[in-house]
């Protein structure tokens, strides 16, 4: 039995970096999925110490809770304009948010936008679930022509309500971005990509290269009323032809 329980066999561990806590999101959710990811990382890079992530309102809000780094808690939309401060009072640190699709792409666009155009060496993970997941599921600026929401039970249409915003879209144009991507963790493949994608984020922020941006489009089954597998089947049929993934700008 020695022989066997030895750090030579090891083939998966939990990140030391994060907390034995509670995880307050419902099943299926890809936020925790992130979590171990953006943990997984810092710690790689041996930034556990300079890390500081800055979290938002909304289902993300307690991202604190379970990175075991400095934190900091920004008003609702306001991590990029608060990311921006920590980075230039401390320009050796690892700065970055965590904002979900109505954080960022909505209340936070214009912190989001100006942040990245300024080319702010900070990274932005952006999870995109096209919904307001805490909130009771309402339409956001990414949910998808059709989609059902509390807000719009007939479908977003276009006439009414616009088109989805495509946020990634918009920073790839941006002079002041290096790397922008989109990602999911939906598969064992798509999670070690987007892992990659995050370590090559926060290398650029380190190197004083510009903004990045990595999205990641992620599911809400308890918004979309869905099963987790149900979720995944949906994010695979209706998002991915929408929300193409794949690095859409790298001048790294």
């Amino acid at each position: 039995m020695e022989n066997i329980i030895s750090p030579d066999n090891l083939v998966y561990k939990k990140p030391t970096l994060m907390n034995d806590v509670p995880m307050h999101y419902c099943p299926g959710c890809s936020h925790g999925v992130v979590h171990k990811l953006v943990a997984e990382v810092i710690e790689e890079m041996g930034m556990s110490d300079k890390a500081i992530g800055v979290s938002p309102v909304g289902c993300a809000v307690f991202a604190y809770r379970y990175i075991d780094i400095d934190w900091q808690e920004a008003a609702h939309g306001r991590a990029p304009a608060v990311a921006t401060g920590i980075k230039r009072l401390w320009p050796d640190r690892l700065v970055f948010t965590y904002q979900g699709d109505g954080d960022l792409a909505c209340i936070g666009t214009a912190e989001t936008v100006h942040a990245l155009n300024r080319g702010e060496n900070i990274t932005i993970i952006f999870i995109n679930n096209a919904i307001y997941g805490m909130t009771g599921g309402q339409m956001a600026p990414t949910t998808l022509l059709g989609q059902k929401t509390s807000t719009c039970p007939y479908g977003r249409e276009a006439s009414l309500h616009g088109y989805p915003l495509k946020i990634t879209e918009m920073a790839a144009l941006m002079e002041g971005t290096c790397y922008v991507t989109r990602q999911s963790v939906d598969t064992v493949a798509s999670i070690r990509k987007a892992k990659k994608a995050i370590r090559k984020a926060f290398q650029a922020s380190m190197e004083g290269k510009g903004s990045c941006l990595v999205e990641i489009v992620a599911t809400c089954n308890s918004g979309w009323k869905l099963t987790p597998v149900q979720a995944n089947k949906w994010m695979e049929e209706n998002m991915f032809p929408f929300y193409q993934k794949g690095d859409l700008k790298d001048t790294i």
